[in-house]
């Protein structure tokens, strides 16, 4: 069954889950995965591995038959003019990495988003929830109120600046830990001196946006302290 609802639970700060697979994971090992937990979306990543465009669009045929969208990390924040292109391959959701301007987010939402709202070009077979609806302008409305679009922050200046990137459009602004404490390792005196200051920063400023805070969390046992904080949406690996 397609998710259609998935943005608007986003948006209006229902808990949401997502679990972490490969583009690689048959579909008997993603009906496991998913038989573990009530879990909302798969999430694949690009950005630190392979990429195959056929594969995609084969995983992502095989979680359209089970039920759960996909959550695709491109491979660079350069590379969000070809967001539309990746979409076209099948995923519903979209993060693009280490976004630091308000141009690359804006660049972001052009090409996530069908006119009039965006610039994303028509076509593609393999595109998410494209069956049953082919004709062009109620796919284009029905993709721009279903589609969800993420911004990875991960530098203590992308942080001060989380306002202005969530802009009308950007669903989520996700967290990156690892390339964070590099940037807050080499700004020892910055205000923000943990991950916790961070996102208790980052929640407090999103506060009335309408955009989101995503946490990797990892692990299952994390997930009522990144709640307790008012993290609505939480990535993990599979439970074992």
């Amino acid at each position: 069954m397609i998710e259609s609802d998935l943005k608007e639970r986003i948006r209006r700060g229902d808990q949401i889950l997502g679990v972490i697979a490969s583009a690689g994971t048959t579909k008997s090992q993603l009906e496991t995965m998913l038989g573990a937990d009530d879990y909302d979306f798969v999430s694949v990543d690009t950005q630190h591995s392979p990429f195959n465009e056929e594969r995609l669009v084969e995983f992502c045929g095989i979680a359209a038959e089970v039920g759960i969208p996909v959550q695709l990390r491109i491979k660079h924040t350069r590379h969000t003019y070809l967001i539309g292109n990746l979409l076209d391959l099948g995923p519903a959701l979209i993060e693009v990495p280490q976004v630091e301007t308000v141009e690359t987010a804006q660049e972001a939402v052009d090409y996530f988003y069908y006119a009039q709202f965006g610039m994303r070009s028509w076509g593609g077979a393999a595109r998410y929830g494209v069956q049953g609806r082919e004709d062009r302008l109620e796919y284009a409305e029905w993709w721009n109120n279903t589609g969800v679009l993420w911004a990875q922050i991960e530098s203590l200046h992308a942080i001060t600046r989380a306002t202005q990137l969530a802009l009308p459009g950007v669903d989520c602004l996700s967290w990156g830990p690892a390339d964070l404490s590099f940037n807050r390792e080499a700004n020892p005196d910055h205000p923000l001196q943990t991950d916790d200051d961070c996102i208790n920063y980052t929640l407090k400023v999103l506060e009335g946006t309408g955009t989101r805070l995503v946490v990797r969390s990892y692990e299952h046992n994390l997930r009522s302290r990144y709640s307790d904080m008012g993290v609505t949406v939480l990535m993990e690996r599979p439970k074992a």
